[in-house]
């Protein structure tokens, strides 16, 4: 028998989970209860927002339905692991969504994983290789829930970080917002060494650590994280060209008719 009520309310609920009718009976006999509690901790539940429909007559019972919002969900050791692998697999996908709610899903459930299920979770994901498109750039999943608990706390983020031409560094950084291109993820943040925002790949990223030291967002330069970072590698890999035109005119009249950027004409030899 369960006395102590959150416990049993708990338990309840874990069961209501399950997609089928409960009979009253079957319920009260389950927490070792009357069947009179059962129907006060049904009212228990309604009031805290699980929507749970009962229906009368000899079949009838108790039946967890669906609501206008997202109820907490009690999950088992087994579907606690399954859903953090899934959540995993969805943190490099390529469908526009999945990916950042995959990763901000994953950072919340791993908070609260107990320390067997993660090793559970550790010793599944070591046994697989997902197979990666584009360049081949992975991204370790606990990587991201670091850095995505960073964003969500405003953490102060340590990191080492390798540039692209092999040199590495280590950042102090205040994390703004994780952005997926789709084939690689990248940490828009406030980088406090160099005082400027800065855009890290995360699969060059390494040892992430929240310091716990808590800050105040700073304004974006931009309106978004993804228009900021959109920019930085536009003009991170802009070239410059000299561009050579010859007009059939005179320099004077072309003159008159070009923008100033374009330049000043000059004449060729005989005019």
């Amino acid at each position: 028998m369960t006395t102590d009520t959150p416990a049993r309310l708990l338990q309840l609920l874990s069961l209501l989970q399950t997609p089928r009718e409960w009979p009253g009976g079957e319920l009260a006999e389950r927490l070792g209860v009357s069947r009179r509690t059962v129907r006060r901790d049904i009212d228990r539940l309604r009031e805290l927002g699980y929507p749970v429909q009962a229906t009368m007559g000899a079949d009838g019972g108790y039946r967890l339905v669906a609501g206008k919002a997202m109820p907490p969900l009690v999950l088992d050791d087994e579907e606690a692991v399954a859903i953090a692998v899934g959540l995993r697999a969805g943190a490099g996908h390529a469908i526009e969504g999945v990916d950042e709610a995959s990763v901000r899903a994953l950072a919340k459930l791993e908070q609260v994983l107990p320390a067997r299920l993660r090793h559970r979770v550790a010793t599944l994901q070591a046994a697989t290789t997902p197979l990666t498109s584009g360049d081949g750039a992975s991204v370790a999943p606990e990587t991201l829930t670091v850095m995505a608990s960073a964003v969500a706390g405003r953490e102060r983020l340590r990191f080492a970080y390798r540039a692209g031409d092999g040199t590495g560094t280590r950042r102090v950084t205040e994390p703004y917002r994780l952005v997926s291109t789709g084939r690689r993820w990248y940490l828009v943040a406030y980088d406090l060494d160099r005082a400027d925002w800065r855009t890290f790949r995360v699969d060059r990223v390494s040892e992430p650590f929240a310091t716990g030291a808590r800050f105040a967002p700073r304004e974006l330069p931009t309106g978004s994280a993804a228009e900021y970072l959109r920019r930085s590698v536009y003009q991170r890999h802009q070239e410059t060209y000299t561009l050579g035109v010859t007009f059939a005119a005179p320099a004077e009249a072309v003159a008159g008719r070009l923008p100033a950027w374009f330049g000043a004409p000059e004449p060729l030899d005989g005019g």
